[in-house]
């Protein structure tokens, strides 16, 4: 079932919200530390976030431009500020939809159904499959690309599949004999190093859009991929 991630500083909304979403069967994370909106996001992955804009320390415009810089998620803003401006920046700034408080929730929900479905269920893109997003590191399997934080960078075809591999295994340890047989057809005509320089070759193009230190070897078993990556945005 898909989450809501859930920003708002009114506890009775986010009450109201939380009982009403659950009890259509989704589920719901709400914001804790609204200094850390950010990695809170990063450590929920939610499927959709609601997003007031009056909130501590800064507003909901600029944490709607944080998240996007790491997420396509949808992004529903809710907010009782009702002018036209207020609408505009909302979307300039990432936003997918806007509602204003007071609202239906039938309202909410629908829109709530409808950005999921869109992005999804039956009415996402056909080129979605085509994308493969960890924690904000987005693969592109079709032109053998990564993208982090705005820069993208093209690989070589046996860098992406190893790549493709390794972070779709995130946290998991994966053997040479596994990595060798999923990106060479003969073994017998393949050094043993030849891995070994491939594995280096990555973790080079990788330090070229920022991610550094993320393809971990595991002595005598193999390689494991972590999320580095958005330890230094915190």
């Amino acid at each position: 079932m898909y989450k809501i991630f859930i920003i708002e500083d009114d506890e009775k909304i986010v009450k109201l919200i939380e009982d009403r979403l659950k009890r259509y069967g989704y589920f719901v994370a709400r914001v804790k530390d609204y200094s850390d909106i950010k990695g809170e996001f990063i450590k929920e992955k939610p499927h959709l976030v609601l997003l007031d804009i009056n909130l501590p320390n800064f507003d909901g415009f600029f944490w709607c431009r944080e998240l996007r810089s790491i997420s396509k998620v949808p992004i529903i803003f809710i907010s009782a500020r009702f002018s036209d401006m207020d609408q505009v920046m909302a979307i300039e700034n990432g936003g997918d939809d806007y509602i204003i408080k007071p609202f239906s929730f039938d309202l909410l929900l629908a829109k709530v159904k409808s950005a999921i479905r869109r992005v999804y269920g039956e009415y996402a893109e056909n080129n979605s499959k085509d994308i493969y997003e960890a924690d904000g590191v987005y693969l592109y399997k079709s032109q053998n690309t990564v993208g982090w934080q705005g820069k993208r960078i093209e690989l070589s075809k046996k860098e992406f599949a190893l790549l493709y591999i390794l972070i779709s295994n995130l946290n998991d340890i994966v053997s040479r004999e596994t990595l060798l047989e999923q990106l060479w057809d003969d073994m017998d005509f393949v050094d043993d190093n030849t891995l070994s320089v491939n594995i280096a070759r990555l973790r080079k193009r990788l330090e070229d859009i920022g991610i550094y230190d993320a393809i971990q070897t595991k002595r005598g078993q193999g390689y494991s991929m972590v999320n580095t990556w958005n330890q230094v945005l915190k």
